[in-house]
């Protein structure tokens, strides 16, 4: 036994065809991520159940089933998401429609359809559905997006409309918003002409500041997020809660577990306002290394979609970009509605804010990702093997011998 364990110590570890660094980041996340939810969650818990650990548990049940979710999602290849990817569209926008007509309402909106275990939120897979499609839509009409206007351009923004309307009468703006943002992105880096991302920026921009004017509580948001102290204990009550919680936290917080925002001061602690709970236990320390964690994992992305572009993986080069998009907009939007950066959108802040369906799309998206990069490796280790080999000194002279002879 002691020779063995010598052995596998002194043994080094082989190698590997999947990124390695990308799964520690994964995991870092949901770690901190159940360690925050336990400690925002406990007076809430308290109040609504009698026992402080029932959002933990909840939340440990997501991680389990997230974890399951990527394991299968893992092991489909990349051709299949390509294949299929308009049913994957048609399935989110059949959950959409579902949720409208007999969805779970909460706080005046209907997003969740009750599933027993958790309720399914359809906009989280309507998130990575509208990405595997524009994925697959773009290396099939890669020509009519850097030429035709209307053929290239438009019909992809009309696949985004029937789902952002859809989405509005949730409503839902926030998801929209991400998704508008990374279909540019993604229509930028597949080649569209420069004209026509920025008319469509316009109108983009447009279209959402009259989303914003036609709702008066998207009015009220907007006003105390350019003055949350002005009325304190209405409008603004969220946003000054969240901002106290970052004054407390310092350099260094108060400590795990010490914050005074979360005891039902701050709504929503646990779920939209996690950050904000994190700042003040573990200071500018714990929030620079959460976001150090979170855009590490973005930057791998990034990495991973070049690769995949630069090999000849349109399909996954995409989507890994996409994924790359939508993980950093919904963290800098979730990150700066807790700070008083932008207006509160109610976005989640990825694989560490309480959410059954979030933590399992975002998962997946992982899943994703290393698929993405398996299938980069393993195809550049096939083209190696296919090369021929240099000759040994020992079959030069061999070949030198029998030329002379």
């Amino acid at each position: 036994m002691g020779k063995g364990f010598q052995g596998w110590i002194s043994t080094p570890a082989p190698e590997v065809i999947y990124d390695r660094q990308l799964v520690w980041l994964a995991f870092a996340l949901m770690l901190s991520g159940l360690v925050m939810v336990t400690s925002a969650s406990f007076p809430i818990s308290t109040r609504l159940t009698g026992g402080p650990f029932h959002f933990m548990i909840r939340h440990a049940v997501f991680l389990f089933l997230a974890l399951c979710s990527a394991v299968v999602v893992i092991q489909i290849p990349l051709e299949r998401w390509m294949k299929y990817s308009t049913h994957l569209l048609l399935l989110s926008l059949a959950l959409l429609l579902i949720v409208l007509l007999t969805g779970h309402s909460v706080n005046g909106a209907s997003r969740w359809i009750p599933l027993g275990l958790f309720n399914l939120q359809p906009a989280e897979v309507a998130k990575l559905s509208l990405f595997v499609f524009m994925s697959s839509y773009l290396v099939r009409k890669s020509d009519e997006v850097r030429g035709s206007f209307f053929g290239g351009f438009i019909k992809p923004i009309i696949v985004f409309a029937c789902l952002a309307v859809l989405l509005l009468a949730q409503p839902d703006l926030g998801t929209v918003v991400v998704m508008l943002v990374t279909l540019f992105g993604m229509l930028f880096i597949a080649g569209a002409k420069l004209t026509q991302f920025i008319s469509l920026l316009f109108v983009g921009v447009a279209a959402v500041t009259l989303l914003i004017l036609a709702e008066p509580y998207r009015m009220r948001r907007m006003t105390s997020f350019w003055n949350p102290f002005e009325d304190p204990f209405g409008s603004g009550y969220q946003l000054t809660q969240s901002l106290m919680a970052f004054g407390r936290g310092d350099w260094f917080g108060q400590g795990l577990g010490n914050s005074i925002q979360k005891l039902e001061y701050l709504p929503e602690a646990h779920t939209d306002f996690v950050f904000a709970v994190v700042a003040e236990e573990l200071g500018f320390a714990g929030v620079v290394l959460i976001l150090l964690l979170i855009f590490t994992l973005v930057y791998k992305a990034l990495l991973i979609g070049r690769k995949a572009l630069e090999s000849g993986e349109l399909f996954g080069g995409f989507l890994a970009i996409s994924i790359s998009i939508w993980f950093a907009f919904q963290t800098l939007v979730n990150v700066g509605a807790a700070a008083g950066i932008v207006p509160t959108k109610g976005l989640t802040l990825p694989l560490i804010s309480y959410g059954g369906s979030s933590l399992i799309i975002m998962t997946v998206a992982v899943a994703l990702l290393l698929r993405i990069d398996y299938e980069c490796r393993l195809s550049a280790l096939k083209k190696t093997r296919l090369q021929p080999q240099p000759a040994s000194n020992d079959t030069k002279k061999k070949l030198e011998n029998n030329e002379t002879e």
